[in-house]
């Protein structure tokens, strides 16, 4: 077994491999605007994937911190669209034979870039399989590696794309001049004067020209300047460290037991107690090796850019695990991340649908999407219907999700269909489903039996369709009614009649046909493998049948191939056969009167069905065999195949009693050797010497019939118990030993264990059960391995007290829920099968007389075809009365869409979909009420809310009040990138990114109170590295605590004061941006949000980035905040600095007064 430090070592020399191969350069098909044979080469210095063409010259340069996927060729549209391209010379590569094509299949990859919605694309041909292995390796691997980079490597690399930007020289250096033009583009203004010319001379330039280390060092001294301000605030307070010099950020330093204290009183960081995780923490930061002791120092510089970094985020990344103990609830009680109209890229007029746009959903880790599905030309197609939106394939869409749906997430995906469909294609769409999803697909309940939806770790992996469901019968629906609805009435007349209909055709047909028949059959126990006799009769479309007859009133049926397994004269397979035969003979026949005629059976050593009986005479061993051969399912043992017996035990039975004429030889079978650790025919299986309480219970529950029975040996002497499966449950019986005789129960008595058994095998035992089944340790075994359910007829249905067999009928079946065969099984010529499609419960029968089997078999047969043809006719009219096809409705699960809008009298299986604008306010009265009574529906069954018909340019709402009332699927446009979007991103960003976040207790349960109230009060201070929309800006920033009302903006956000000119390293200290405290009402579901803007020469607010957490996941402390843009996707090195503290004070006044004294 390899261990964690090998298993290292081999990924580092992979990793070094792979990427040494990807720096070489590979030369490939590259498809852009049109196909064209470029090197392709990865730049690790700044992590960019450059396309070179043969002249030397750069095409085009990926950043791969903006790569989402690397995925394999099958028909992405790059390729596609050069297939279609007749006059395109490579036109050649898709005119190829299958394997040809399936070859290019495995060397063609597309690498999926962007931080918007809709990522762009890069579509690449490999010459070999091997090249495209190694590619689609590497750029994952590096992919994975910017992800988890620390903030120094990522400022080393974005400092070297910055370089090599405006490096002209191609020669890994920037001049003056170039300097010049990179510094507003990196969102600083020069100062007049000498000021560059200043800096050259202190990181040492020559010739007006800065290598890569002294380019890091002169924007070392570039971001400090503005910022080594903020050092004042640790020389004063707790934790509090002198810093003497601030003249670059070289010349202090921070000891490490300063930084340790820093971590503990003004970060709250618990775990910073452990020196050595300090030390490592410290080393990631420090530049120079010499520094990187036991006894680390961090310079000034460090310090800062410590402050501005991931590892001192805002955010504790610990909400952001998986909490797999958090994911067994039902599913009523998440919320989940949703999507409206996931096929659109833009507007609801006009803009593209896409199947891509379905990937990116599922890839961002959303759990519910939205098919609007409308008819085809010849299949089903999705887009915004009645609209010059863009159509896809339903096929298409399908096959994304199949390929995309779990890898983000495993837990299920909910298609949300919006159905528009004829029946025909509504068919063709469920086959779809099924032949795409196949397993993935749910099409049963998990417990049929449950009271509430299963959990998302129940459903991993699970597609759930969400569609209306074909119901005759509605209780709802009856409800609405009472209330006169209608549109509801109309429709319950339509069930009604069709219900009229359909039980008239069944009127009619009764009258037409004869289906009743009465008769004996022989019906198979899969538990003691043989056929009993039952009297049977079949009407009203269901087999009746009574218990089994008794034994002395009907012939043995029983398969008596087996018989001789339980006899002791029986040794089975002998190791070296004749000669351990002969061996166990004389040692037992010497000393015992040499009885001839001794013998033992044993089983042949090379045939199988054969046998061998050994056999003492005169001092010698003879050996003859025993054939065996079956016959109409008969079968037949015989020494001569004059003299044939239906079993080895009645052969042995009748030579005990007449001579064997066989090769000259007669004697009679006169006693035999029994074999080692037998034990006697009345305890085999039934009795066991060493059995507890607890593992009889264990062995009778396996098997799921009411008779299964055993007796044990309990620790007194002459004391046993008798142990029964009743009504599906175990009891036990003490049976003693008094005066030669068994007491069972101090009620029977018994001359032997054997009578005991035999009594009840024919005699209800208490009225109860009788002792049918002696559960054996091989049939203990056997149970272990099968799932009896699918054969045990005794649990088919409860039987009605009006039944033709009365209280003989011991159960039924409905055979218009059965599909019927007829074939030879079990060693019977003819054998019916009765399988119940919804259960799989079968069962099985014959007759004595073969013809007889085949009447059965017809009536059965006749029963079926016409409940067939009745269900057809039934459901032809209850698609065209309800518009909802048989194939669909069947799917439906655990999501049926209910139109209704109001939440009394629902079922937890039922989906409400509701527009934003119909879901209550705060405010006033009703509202209130209202909102009790939805967030009691929620506990129980899943609401929908969507995005109102007047948003046809596809904007959000605000998901809070939603969120607030227990609405699980809150549907929001992922394409639009807003606020509402952004705050939908922080909500699922809790738990892993997994789609499913547990709302909180007292939302699940009413007897839970709300958590107390909070005050959180934040300081913006400054900021690095802002976005550069062409220009250096002038930013703000602004803080936001959602959700909130109008009247109560002014608390719940405020604003910095406008940094002139530089976006580079901003500064918000002084009197002018004092601190502001949050009252946080519901902790649970608050969010922070982070807006930074800039100011238009118009004096407009234009947005730049923004970061957005919930209030839950804050930390304390001076703490970082990660920017990201208006899709909330990661902007690679902008940050803020801020200050977080809880404010323990339940009065806000308190909380000023802390401002006003800061």
């Amino acid at each position: 077994m390899v261990d964690g430090s090998e298993r290292h070592e081999l990924i580092e020399d992979e990793r070094s491999w792979v990427t040494g191969h990807l720096q070489t350069g590979t030369e490939m098909m590259v498809y852009q605007l049109r196909a064209e044979r470029l090197t392709v080469q990865v730049i690790m210095e700044s992590m960019q994937v450059a396309l070179i063409r043969s002249d030397d010259r750069i095409v085009r340069v990926l950043d791969i911190f903006e790569f989402k996927e690397v995925r394999k060729w099958e028909t992405f549209k790059d390729f596609q669209r050069f297939n279609e391209s007749r006059g395109s010379k490579f036109r050649r590569i898709f005119c190829q034979s299958e394997k040809e094509l399936q070859q290019d299949n495995k060397t063609c990859f597309t690498i999926f870039y962007g931080s918007e919605f809709i990522l762009k694309s890069l579509s690449l041909k490999a010459d070999s399989v091997e090249d495209a292995e190694k590619w689609l390796t590497g750029l994952e691997l590096l992919r994975q590696e910017t992800l988890t980079a620390h903030t120094p490597e990522i400022i080393e690399s974005w400092l070297r794309k910055q370089m090599y930007s405006v490096d002209q020289s191609k020669k890994n250096s920037i001049t003056l001049k170039e300097l010049k033009s990179l510094l507003p583009q990196m969102n600083f203004t020069v100062p007049g004067g000498h000021f560059l010319e200043d800096r050259f001379v202190e990181v040492e330039a020559k010739d007006y020209c800065l290598d890569i280390q002294q380019f890091h060092k002169f924007y070392n001294f570039l971001i400090f300047e503005n910022q080594k301000m903020l050092l004042e605030e640790f020389e004063k307070g707790p934790a509090a460290f002198i810093i003497s010099n601030t003249d670059s950020p070289e010349s202090s330093i921070v000891p490490l037991y300063d930084f340790q204290n820093f971590l503990l009183y003004r970060q709250k960081e618990a775990w910073a107690k452990n020196l050595n995780r300090v030390q490592e923490l410290m080393t990631i930061f420090i530049d120079d090796t010499m520094r990187k002791t036991n006894d680390p120092t961090l310079t000034v510089g460090e310090f800062l850019s410590f402050l501005f970094s991931k590892e001192n985020s805002i955010w504790d990344e610990k909400f952001s695990e998986i909490c797999p103990l958090d994911m067994n609830n039902p599913l009523s009680h998440y919320w989940i991340n949703s999507s409206h109209n996931t096929y659109l890229t833009g507007d609801q007029l006009r803009s593209e649908s896409s199947t891509e746009a379905y990937v990116r959903c599922l890839r961002l880790g959303c759990r519910c999407i939205e098919l609007d599905c409308w008819n085809g030309p010849e299949e089903p197609v999705i887009y915004h219907g009645r609209t010059m939106t863009s159509k896809i394939k339903f096929k298409d869409v399908v096959k994304a999700i199949n390929d995309h749906a779990f890898i983000t997430s495993e837990y299920p995906v909910v298609l949300s269909i919006e159905e528009h469909c004829d029946i025909k294609q509504q068919k063709m769409m469920a086959q779809m489903l099924r032949d795409v999803f196949q397993d993935k697909l749910l099409t049963e309940p998990l417990e049929p039996e449950a009271d509430d939806l299963p959990s998302p770790n129940q459903l991993k992996g699970k597609i759930i369709i969400k569609h209306q469901k074909i119901k005759e019968s509605n209780h709802t629906v009856k409800l609405e009614e009472e209330r006169g609805n209608t549109t509801v009435k109309r429709k319950l007349d339509s069930f009604k009649k069709i219900g009229n209909t359909y039980r008239e055709k069944i009127r009619k047909a009764k009258e037409n046909r004869v289906v009743e028949k009465e008769g004996e059959l022989c019906i198979w126990d899969p538990i003691d493998k043989r056929f009993y006799r039952h009297d049977c009769v079949i009407s009203d479309n269901k087999l009746y049948y009574s218990e089994e007859k008794l034994e002395e009133d009907s012939p043995e049926v029983k398969d008596g191939s087996e018989l001789h397994l339980s006899e002791p004269w029986f040794h089975g397979p002998l190791a070296e056969g004749r000669i351990t035969a002969e061996k166990l003979l004389r040692d037992f026949c010497k000393g015992r009167d040499e009885k001839d005629g001794t013998f033992l059976v044993r089983e042949s050593e090379t045939f199988i069905r054969i046998y061998n009986i050994s056999l003492w005479t005169s001092e010698r061993i003879q050996h003859y065999r025993i054939f065996c051969s079956s016959e109409n399912g008969q079968w037949y043992f015989y020494l001569t195949s004059k003299q044939r017996f239906p079993s080895m035990c009645a052969l042995i039975k009748y030579y005990t009693r007449n001579l064997i004429k066989y090769d000259r030889f007669n004697l009679r079978l006169n006693g035999f050797l029994p074999r080692l650790n037998f034990v006697p025919y009345h305890q085999i299986g039934w009795f066991y010497s060493n059995l507890s309480q607890a593992e009889a219970e264990d062995y009778l529950l396996r098997i799921p019939r009411d008779g299964a029975f055993l007796v044990r040996q309990r620790e007194e002497p002459d004391t046993f118990t008798l142990s029964i499966r009743v009504d599906g449950d175990v009891e036990h019986y003490l049976i003693y030993k008094y005066n030669s005789k068994y007491v069972l129960a101090d009620a029977y008595e018994f001359g032997s264990l054997e009578d005991l058994v035999s009594c009840f095998r024919d005699e209800l035992f208490y009225g109860k059960t009788k002792l049918r089944y002696p559960v054996t340790p091989q049939l203990v075994e056997r149970f272990c391995m099968v799932d009896i359910s699918t054969c045990d007829s005794e649990q088919y249905s409860e039987v009605a007290k009006d039944n033709p067999l009365g209280d003989q009928c011991k159960g039924v079946v409905d055979i218009s829920k059965c599909t019927v065969a007829c074939k030879a099984k079990h060693a019977r010529p003819l054998v019916v099968t009765l399988l119940n499609r919804e259960n799989l419960k079968l069962i099985e029968f014959t007759c004595e007389i073969v013809e007889q089997v085949d009447q059965w078999y017809q009536v059965l047969l006749n029963i079926i075809q016409n409940e067939q043809s009745l269900g057809k006719a039934r459901r032809a009219e209850m698609e065209s009365k309800t518009n909802i096809a048989v194939e669909i409705s069947d799917m439906v699960v655990y999501c049926q869409s209910i139109k209704k809008k109001t939440f009394e009298n629902y079922n937890y299986k039922e989906v409400r979909s509701v527009p934003d604008n119909m879901v209550p306010k705060e405010g006033n009265e009703t509202a209130v009420e209202k909102s009790d009574i939805i967030l009691e529906y929620n506990r129980k069954a899943l609401t929908r809310v969507y995005p109102c018909s007047g948003r046809v340019d596809s904007s959000n709402f605000d998901p809070c009040p939603s969120w607030k009332l227990g609405c699980q699927m809150v549907a929001l446009n992922f394409q639009t990138a807003d606020k509402f979007m952004q705050l939908n991103n922080a909500l699922f960003s809790l738990n892993g990114g997994t789609g499913y976040v547990l709302k909180p207790e007292w939302m699940r349960d009413p007897t839970k109170k709300k958590p107390a109230k909070q005050t959180i009060r934040i300081r913006v201070m400054a900021a690095r590295h802002l976005p550069n929309p062409d220009h250096i800006v002038s930013p703000f920033v602004q803080v936001e605590l959602w959700p909130y009302t109008g009247a109560q903006v002014d608390n719940c956000s405020f604003k910095t004061t406008l940094f002139k000119d530089n976006g580079l390293n901003p500064v918000w200290l002084g009197q002018m941006n004092p601190p502001k405290c949050f009252k946080v009402d519901e902790p649970d579901l608050a969010f922070l949000r982070f807006v930074v803007f800039e100011e238009d020469t118009f004096s407009d607010a234009k947005f730049l980035a923004q970061a957005t957490f919930p209030i839950r996941g804050i930390r304390q402390g001076y703490r970082s905040v990660l920017l990201k843009n208006r899709f909330s996707e990661n902007l690679e090195v902008s940050s803020l600095l801020v200050h977080a503290e809880q404010v323990e004070v339940r009065d806000l006044v308190f909380c000023f007064f802390l401002i006003n004294v800061h």
